[in-house]
């Protein structure tokens, strides 16, 4: 006797075969990385920013850690893509405009936060909204 299987019938293989589509706060992650990064090596680059920037990079790993704990990422595949916060490119210039570069980036940052929060279903939007008003009160300490 032949054991009774799914034979595709429904779609089951399809589904299988195709990945979950992306988290669509993946993007928003990756960002908190970024901006950890980017906070990171301008204080590399000019310690006397630190005890201004240390707080600021601390709380993006923190936001970073807890949307690590909400985002559904896919299965890994062969070309994983890198950490965009392994490597940030330090700041030139001198330490008033890596602050410039760190508003604009927050300024950005902000601006997705916001959106996200706008668009999240409402389990996640506390979190995001969250985020978006840690992201505004970066804007006050990188003036």
């Amino acid at each position: 006797m032949y054991p009774i299987s799914g034979c595709g019938l429904f779609g089951d293989e399809q589904e299988r075969a195709q990945p979950p589509a992306p988290d669509p706060l993946a993007p928003l992650l990756a960002e908190a990385l970024s901006l950890a990064g980017q906070h990171e090596a301008a204080i590399t680059a000019f310690p006397v920013l630190a005890d201004r920037l240390a707080p600021v990079a601390a709380a993006h790993r923190e936001h970073a850690t807890a949307l690590t704990k909400l985002v559904r990422t896919p299965e890994p595949s062969g070309s994983a893509s890198p950490d965009p916060s392994a490597s940030p490119s330090p700041p030139g210039g001198d330490a008033k405009g890596t602050l410039a570069a760190l508003r604009g980036a927050e300024q950005k940052g902000l601006k997705s936060a916001t959106q996200a929060c706008q668009a999240a279903p409402a389990e996640r939007a506390a979190l995001l909204g969250s985020i978006a008003a840690a992201r505004a009160t970066h804007l006050e300490v990188v003036r």
